[in-house]
């Protein structure tokens, strides 16, 4: 059952890594392993999908609420995307669809209270790796923790990243706050932070928002593996990470899901 669907609205997706280590958003290298292009990250995909919940229920949304959000195919850079949205009983369902094709679904919510707030003496903190070793099948081992470099949100990265995902919501600039994408980057970083990976792919977040991070904070990380398997070929690894401002004020928990070693690329580096 859904209710009062919202106007869809459209935008020309950026691919704003191009020149990340993470290969898949180069196009020579996403093209060798059979996608049309440079993939735009799955964070900026979940970026442009918090237009809806913040539109809906505002500041509070970015200080307790959840989203959930599945990337099913990949979205291109430059190319058009929609992003569709409706309530439903539990809160908000959305979609964004690129050229006919569903790319991401989810939903998201805003509860009533305020989540209990996690005990940070339950996520000990640990440095990224000096070393990171290259990507293997036990490279996330089931249970160890990990961290991410530290990273200052800065008034020219916070404008700059605004820019890219084509914000237009004021409450960002008005009130320097972090935009959720900045977060969610922190995920990612808890990954690659620790292990070299030529190319690898974002495939799913469960977010709960826990508070405000602001520009000028500096954002860390402190993430469990909570699973490491083989799906179809695709080395898969999934985290529970919490992220903080300034090393003290959680402003999310992420369940956070990625291919750290995709299928097509184990094929092409045995056939070379």
């Amino acid at each position: 059952m859904t209710l009062s669907p919202f106007a869809p609205y459209s935008l020309s997706a950026f691919n704003i890594s191009q020149a990340s280590e993470n290969k898949i958003h180069d196009d020579t290298v996403a093209a060798r392993l059979g996608f049309a292009g440079a993939l735009v990250p799955g964070v900026e995909v979940y970026a442009y999908a918090t237009h809806f919940p913040l539109a809906l229920w505002g500041r509070p949304w970015l200080e307790r609420g959840t989203m959930d959000c599945k990337l099913l195919k990949p979205v291109y850079d430059g190319r058009i995307i929609t992003v569709a949205a409706s309530r439903s009983v539990t809160g908000l369902d959305f979609t964004v669809e690129s050229e006919k094709v569903f790319c991401a679904s989810g939903s998201a919510n805003l509860p009533p209270e305020p989540m209990v707030m996690p005990d940070l003496a339950d996520f000990p903190v640990v440095p990224a790796r000096r070393e990171r070793p290259h990507v293997n099948a036990s490279v996330f081992p089931v249970g160890e923790w990990l961290g991410a470099d530290p990273f200052e949100v800065t008034e020219d990265y916070a404008s700059s990243y605004l820019r890219d995902v084509r914000e237009t919501n004021p409450i960002y600039s008005n009130e320097k706050l972090v935009h959720p994408g900045i977060i969610l980057r922190m995920c990612n970083w808890s990954l690659s932070h620790n292990v070299q990976m030529s190319a690898w792919i974002h495939i799913a977040s469960a977010v709960r928002n826990l508070g405000l991070a602001r520009v000028g904070d500096v954002l860390t990380t402190r993430a469990k593996v909570l699973a490491n398997y083989d799906r179809k070929g695709h080395k898969i690894a999934e985290l529970d990470i919490l992220v903080l401002a300034n090393d003290c004020t959680p402003v999310a928990r992420v369940h956070h899901s990625a291919i750290y070693c995709p299928r097509q690329l184990a094929e092409l580096i045995s056939s070379d």
